[in-house]
């Protein structure tokens, strides 16, 4: 009797989609090698503030979050660049971990659950041809498989085909781990011209700073260290974080080129996940929730409809449109509020005067338990 041919998966991108992507494809049986260019465990640009809509399927998995000491967040503050302040409580809540301890945590799931792991390699390019995909290493390997899933986050050379590409972004993201003085249950999203700076507890008595600024800041002042000073510690209560806090990184952790651009899901038959298939603003803070709930609507569809890639493909699309499309459009147009001076002052005062509104979007800019 025939063996049963292998269904065979290669995803290239070991963050929040793709691990949890390999974890459910592995456990259906898949044969799932996962490509990152990395060596776990390693620091990654990112708020780390996850809403709590993530908790029920990660217990459902007997990924049990509690054990990694998260902080548990409960409450929001948005300043102004004048540190006026707007605070609510958060309903649905999250919780802080940094990605140095989650993906790393998550990758020996994986492990655990049968996934392959090709570490410190980079993707060359991705063909398709004859119903199959190529994938080309780095060190010239070539791999072969049925699906190809994109979950290599913000931007990579191999978005160079990709419309969206070419079209430079604007902004740069920059993140340090601190040590402060700062409420464990709050975070904060505190304006300044030309972007925003979130500042939460993570795990033990670590607290991330991270911040969106515009590239032209920096271009202009020359360095990132005297960007904040000129522009950031404008904010004064940016400033006292800054002056006030323990810095543990030598350097920050930056990413240029942060693009919020519309992207497609499906190209050439390769399934885009996470931040690869479209990238929610900071300011919404849930982009590590989406992450992971695309990964599991994108693994189920597979698992129940495969191999008709057409229906995998059309399903994954309208699903992730009725799922995701509003809160990215919330995410756009609070991009375009926040990080300038006069809008922001007006957008914090207007939270304040309208509580039941300003209620209704904190909810609406956040998912449902899944």
């Amino acid at each position: 009797m025939r063996a049963a041919k292998p269904k065979v998966i290669v995803i290239i991108g070991g963050g929040l989609s793709g691990l949890t992507a390999a974890i459910l494809l592995s456990k259906a049986g898949f044969e799932v090698t996962l490509i990152e260019k990395k060596t776990y465990p390693f620091h990654r640009v990112c708020g780390e503030y996850i809403s709590n809509e993530v908790l029920p399927f990660f217990n459902s998995l007997g990924i049990h979050i509690v054990e990694l000491n998260p902080s548990v967040i409960t409450q929001l503050s948005i300043s102004s660049p004048s540190g006026k302040l707007f605070k609510a409580s958060l309903d649905l809540g999250g919780f802080g971990l940094s990605r140095y301890t989650l993906d790393n945590f998550l990758y020996q799931k994986a492990k655990d659950s049968g996934v392959n792991f090709i570490l410190g390699s980079k993707v060359n390019d991705i063909i398709f041809i004859d119903n199959r995909f190529e994938i080309t290493l780095s060190d010239g390997r070539i791999l072969q498989s049925d699906i190809a899933i994109a979950a290599y986050g913000k931007r990579s050379n191999l978005d160079r085909n990709r419309g969206f590409f070419h079209k430079r972004s604007p902004y740069l993201g920059v993140k340090y781990h601190i040590k402060t003085d700062f409420p464990p249950d709050l975070v904060q999203l505190d304006n300044f011209e030309g972007g925003y700076c979130g500042t939460v507890k993570i795990e033990d008595d670590l607290y991330n700073l991270c911040y969106l600024s515009q590239n032209r800041q920096l271009k202009k002042y020359g360095s990132i260290e005297e960007m904040e000073k000129q522009v950031l510690f404008k904010n004064p209560l940016l400033k006292q974080r800054f002056i006030n806090a323990d810095f543990l990184n030598k350097k920050p952790e930056v990413i240029n080129e942060v693009s919020f651009e519309q992207k497609p899901l499906v190209e050439n038959h390769v399934l885009y996940c996470g931040d690869a298939a479209g990238m929610i603003s900071p300011l919404c803070g849930n982009g590590m929730a989406m992450a992971i709930h695309a990964a599991k609507i994108l693994s189920e569809i597979i698992i129940e409809h495969y191999p008709d890639r057409n229906i995998i493909e059309q399903s994954y699309q309208r699903q992730w449109k009725t799922l995701f499309e509003y809160r990215l459009m919330i995410g756009r147009f609070s991009q375009k509020l926040f990080g300038r001076s006069i809008l922001s002052e007006i957008a914090v005062h207007g939270l304040n005067s309208m509580p039941l509104i300003s209620k209704s979007i904190i909810k609406r800019s956040h998912g449902n338990p899944f």
